[in-house]
């Protein structure tokens, strides 16, 4: 069986229990962006699976952009990061 080398960890473990690895991560592709990819994105980031510049250039998002998506989960979870919540968790 082959690995290929990649800095950093291969997988983390996440407070929930569960384990988060770069499998788990969406393809660099991805035009979609819903709130479970997104979620991913920033779990992996958060926990170290990733850094965030190599994120940033993986799937081409501004840093402002995951900023966002990053706040909106660390205050109100994944939940935060679905389009039809938006209005429920925008600050007034």
């Amino acid at each position: 069986m082959f690995l290929k080398k990649v800095d950093g960890p291969r997988q983390v473990t996440l407070p929930d229990g569960s384990i988060l690895s770069r499998a788990d991560l969406p393809s660099p592709d991805t035009h979609r962006w819903v709130a479970s990819r997104k979620a991913i994105v920033v779990k992996a980031v958060i926990h170290g699976l990733i850094p965030q510049p190599e994120a940033l250039e993986r799937y081409s998002l501004s840093e402002e952009e995951f900023q966002i998506w990053r706040t909106a989960v660390e205050r109100h979870g994944d939940q935060g990061l679905k389009v039809t919540a938006i209005q429920k968790y925008r600050q007034l």
